[in-house]
C-alpha cells in the first residue's frame, strides 16, 4: 500500500501476507546480461516439514528426485499465507501445481532426462522443524541449512558416509561441515523415538495417499520411490 505522500508501507498486510518487489537487472553487480546460465551440477528441492521427520538434507536417486518433484511437499507457514496461523502440510505438484497444465509426470520426465544428460545430483533440503513437530520442536537453524547447502554445492558431501532413511529411502549424510551430527538424523533429535516413528508413518501415509492420483502416469521405477510405512 502507498500512503498519500507516495511512500510505500511494506508492513501493510491488508491485501496480502506475501509481497514481491522488482528492480532492474542492472542493479545486480554480478548479473549476466544474456539471462542465461550453465546446466546445474546440483538440483535443490526445498521443503519445510512441519512434522519434523524429514532429514535436513538428503541425497536423492533419479527416481526419488522425480517422485519428490511430483509430490511437491512443503508446509504453508504463518506470515506467507492469509489465514494461516500455524504450519499446514501441503502438496503442490512440481512445487507449482497451478502453473502445470500437463500431467506432472511429463515435467518429471523432462527434469530426469536433463539431470541424466548433465550428471546433476538432486538434494532435498528441509528447512522445517527439528526435535519434534510444530509446537514441540524448533525450526532448523539457518546457519545449519546454509552449511549443508554450501557443502553440497562445494562437493564436501561427495565422499562422506551415508545412511539410508528406512521409510523414505533416500541417503542421509552422517556428517557435514559446520553441522552437529545428531541434527542430520531426525530421530536422534526427538526425545521420544516412538513418537517420531508414529509421526514419520503418518507423513509417509500422506505422501502415498497424495501420489495415488499420479501413479498411473509415471514409471514403475518412480512409483517404487514411494515411502514405506512400518
Amino acid at each position: 500500500m502507498v500512503d498519500g505522500d507516495g511512500i510505500p508501507d511494506f508492513f501493510d498486510t491488508s491485501k496480502t501476507q506475501n509481497t514481491r518487489g522488482s528492480y532492474p537487472i542492472e542493479a545486480i553487480a554480478n548479473r549476466t546480461l544474456d539471462s542465461k546460465g550453465g546446466h546445474p551440477q546440483n538440483v535443490i528441492f526445498l521443503t519445510c516439514d512441519a512434522f519434523g521427520v524429514l532429514p535436513p538434507i538428503s541425497r536423492l536417486t533419479a527416481p526419488q528426485a522425480a517422485y519428490h518433484f511430483i509430490s511437491g511437499y512443503t508446509a504453508k507457514v504463518a506470515g506467507t499465507e492469509i489465514g494461516v496461523t500455524e504450519p499446514e502440510a501441503t502438496f503442490s505438484a512440481c512445487f507449482g501445481e497451478p502453473f502445470m497444465p500437463m500431467h506432472p509426470g511429463v515435467y518429471a520426465d523432462l527434469l530426469s532426462s536433463k539431470m541424466a544428460e548433465h550428471g546433476s545430483t538432486a538434494w532435498l533440503i528441509n528447512t522445517g522443524w527439528s526435535g519434534g513437530s510444530y509446537g514441540v520442536g524448533s525450526r532448523m537453524k539457518i546457519k545449519y541449512t546454509r552449511a549443508m547447502l554450501n557443502a553440497a554445492l562445494d562437493g564436501d558431501l561427495d565422499d562422506v558416509e551415508y545412511v539410508v532413511d528406512e521409510r523414505f529411502g533416500f541417503e542421509v549424510p552422517k556428517s557435514c561441515p559446520g553441522v552437529p551430527e545428531e541434527v542430520l538424523i531426525p530421530r536422534r533429535t526427538w526425545e521420544d523415538g516412538n513418537a517420531y516413528d508414529a509421526t514419520a508413518d503418518k507423513l509417509a501415509t500422506m505422501f502415498n495417499k497424495n501420489f495415488e492420483r499420479y501413479a498411473a502416469g509415471v514409471s514403475d521405477e518412480v512409483n517404487s520411490a514411494s515411502p514405506s510405512v512400518a
